[in-house]
């Protein structure tokens, strides 16, 4: 069952095309990511589809609510966590969560069996500020308030932005776990190493999907082939790989015009030595560079 349904959207602030004939559907219960950049529409996108802004054209709707005529319906349906902490400062960790159960005519009791795992790790500072808080515990807190009425759908714009490694990990553990509980996911994240832990992704660029798949799909069709290059005088080494005929950048190389012995060879000429060269997997950022590099992105 589709829970999300995008089909040919725009938008245009003035002369700058934020989303361009975007589509894309989500399934019930789905961990969905964009991955891409700042600037390349994905908060656009999550506005237009938690109702804050209007599409130019195209139509999007949510658990079959039309985003436009139906918004106050899917506003009830639906939580949302902006990139940007936008919680009351000036309020304590227990008095926002108050505050948005009430919005949504609900208790803390009531759905507290659904934030526990996340908000039992702050709830020690349910007294303090929320202004006070980490970027961890501000995180924590901030998802707690998004889904205090128990959504369907779950929209998270770049929620690890600016916090700490170990913060991050354990932001994706729960939701791993939310995903558990039937609730659709739709996550933004300019980090190409969280794109692995989602189902499906979409690769976005200057406003337009480049590729729509399972993170290891499209790792499987990277078309080239990536080497790992060592020598003893590493400074002057990526300086002569870029100089070589066939090297496309310093890790991607075209193995039509350019075997391993003949770069090899290139490199000892220039009097490198303590050579070591080794084959490597591609990641996600690898694919979504060479996608880039093929639209004339980069």
């Amino acid at each position: 069952m589709q829970t999300i349904v995008v089909k040919n959207i725009n938008k245009s602030y003035e002369e700058v095309k934020a989303l361009n004939n975007i589509s894309f559907s989500v399934e019930k219960g789905e961990l969905f990511g964009i991955i891409g950049p700042d600037g390349a529409g994905k908060t656009t996108l999550f506005r237009i589809l938690t109702t804050l802004i209007l599409p130019d054209t195209g139509t999007a709707t949510i658990e079959g609510l039309d985003v436009v005529k139906d918004y106050k319906i899917i506003r009830t349906q639906v939580g949302y966590m902006p990139g940007k902490f936008s919680l009351y400062q000036d309020l304590t960790v227990e008095e926002n969560l108050q505050f948005f159960a009430t919005v949504f005519h609900t208790t803390i009791e009531k759905n507290y069996n659904l934030i526990k795992d996340i908000y039992s790790q702050i709830e020690p500072f349910k007294t303090r500020k929320a202004g006070k808080l980490s970027g961890g515990m501000k995180q924590k807190l901030a998802l707690s308030c998004a889904l205090i009425h128990k959504p369907k759908v779950l929209f998270l714009d770049e929620p690890t932005t600016g916090v700490d490694p170990v913060s991050r990990k354990e932001f994706w553990e729960m939701l791993k776990n939310l995903r558990k509980q039937g609730i659709t996911i739709l996550v933004s994240t300019p980090y190409m190493d969280e794109a692995t832990l989602c189902d499906r992704i979409a690769l976005i660029q200057n406003g337009e999907f480049m590729k729509i798949e399972p993170p290891q799909n499209i790792i499987n069709s990277f078309p080239e082939t990536l080497w790992a290059v060592k020598a003893e005088h590493m400074s002057t080494l990526l300086s002569d790989l870029r100089s070589c005929i066939g090297v496309k950048s310093c890790f991607t190389v075209d193995t039509e015009k350019l075997s391993l012995e003949n770069l090899i060879t290139f490199l000892q000429k220039k009097g490198h030595t303590g050579i070591h060269v080794n084959p490597i997997n591609p990641t996600i950022e690898d694919c979504y560079m060479q996608l880039s590099s093929s639209k004339g992105n980069l």
